[in-house]
């Protein structure tokens, strides 16, 4: 799995490199984003989704892991940058209600950067 993070004041930014977020990737990405959010102690996230083309089920399932552990430790998650299809299946699974979602980094950034 390719990815990066980087930590900007207090907001870390997790930047999925992969075409595809499913059951191939998605046990690596949620422990990925347990270890940010329970050991690195991140309270700000933000998962950028610019390089992902497609996503299923199993890929939201790591998504929704990490903003559990987020609201259990009092913080705020956003997801930035999805692709048209991405963010179509995050509308039609009704998580964009449970899920910010932003249309780039940086406007994700500023959201949190105010709170």
């Amino acid at each position: 799995m390719n990815f990066e993070t980087k930590k900007i004041k207090d907001i870390t930014i997790f930047k999925l490199n992969e075409k595809r977020l499913d059951t191939n990737i998605s046990g690596l990405v949620k422990g990925e984003l347990t270890l940010l959010l329970k050991v690195e102690g991140a309270n700000k996230l933000i998962v950028d989704l610019s390089e992902v083309e497609t996503c299923d089920s199993s890929g939201l399932s790591a998504i929704l892991v990490a903003n559990r552990i987020v609201h259990s430790i009092g913080g705020k998650i956003r997801l930035a940058a999805p692709s048209d299809k991405v963010f179509s299946l995050i509308k039609v699974t009704q998580l964009d209600r449970v899920l910010p979602v932003c249309g780039t980094v940086n406007e994700a950034f500023l959201e949190l950067n105010k709170e």
